[in-house]
């Protein structure tokens, strides 16, 4: 696994989505070091880490391996900062620690969660028919045929509409998915889309049960999980602290940086103040 970590203090665990990987985190990241240690992995089958073809992807297996590079990093107690797919991986962390306090057993600790734009509920998630194709078994067919120029058309889709990623960032990400023949393990690893349906009851019944504090933080625009996952937030969870970005769509964390900054570190002063 490749990571970075940088700052001191109580560690901040940001985990990253589908289909990028940490970098997703760099406009955030010199603020959050300003006030937290803060840890950042691509997680397998992402950006720089290792992209095997026969392996069993899994939200379980991600969680797990966030367990393990914690561990080697001394780290008992987080906070966690997800989006996307990083969301459902903070999900099932989020389980293990209620499991664990529940029978009041040792390991991680979890002392606060932020989401951003994801599947929370698989009910509200609106793939894109790329991604769709790639669940189907025509998957590894589909990835074969993924162009640059295909990529950035989907992925500049789901930004909001006054908040592009330049032709420099694209290029970026593009590089960071295709590296070490990142593509071809798209179809193996976007079967987390069934891992929602198949896990719902665990992971959206921690969200209804959890004694941790959190927050969504969603941008409005974002037409794959946006408004609408606020929505079914509010319905759901009890007492749901949720903020709305207007203009903003699937990444928050690179459309609009500065507010998305000043929500989060308002979070945690509150949960200081409630404390």
């Amino acid at each position: 696994l490749f990571y970075r970590q940088a700052g001191a203090g109580e560690a901040l665990v940001c985990i990253h989505g589908f289909p990028t990987a940490s970098w997703d985190w760099h406009r955030l990241w010199p603020r959050l070091t300003e006030r937290f240690r803060v840890v950042a992995a691509d997680m397998i089958g992402f950006g720089f880490s290792d992209k095997p073809r026969d392996y069993p992807y899994s939200i379980h297996d991600q969680a797990t391996l966030h367990e393990q590079l914690l561990e080697g990093l001394g780290v008992r107690r987080v906070r966690l900062l997800a989006h996307n797919y990083g969301d459902t991986v903070a999900q099932e962390l989020l389980a293990r620690h209620q499991e664990r306090q529940e029978k009041g057993l040792p390991g991680l600790e979890i002392s606060s969660v932020c989401f951003l734009n994801g599947g929370l509920f698989p009910e509200t998630h609106r793939p894109l028919l790329i991604q769709k194709l790639l669940l189907s078994p025509l998957g590894p067919l589909v990835a074969r045929f993924i162009t640059e120029r295909r990529f950035r058309r989907n992925f500049s889709s789901i930004f909001g509409r006054h908040t592009q990623p330049n032709d420099e960032e694209l290029q970026e990400f593009w590089r960071l998915i295709t590296y070490n023949e990142g593509v071809m393990v798209a179809p193996r690893v976007i079967r987390y889309m069934k891992e929602r349906w198949a896990n719902r009851a665990r992971w959206v019944g921690v969200l209804q049960s959890t004694k941790v504090p959190l927050r969504l933080i969603i941008g409005r625009e974002d037409p794959v999980s946006g408004a609408q996952v606020a929505a079914r937030y509010q319905e759901l969870v009890p007492d749901p602290d949720v903020v709305l970005l207007d203009g903003v769509g699937h990444y928050p964390q690179l459309e609009a940086p500065d507010r998305v900054v000043a929500v989060y570190l308002s979070f945690q002063s509150g949960i200081g103040k409630r404390v």
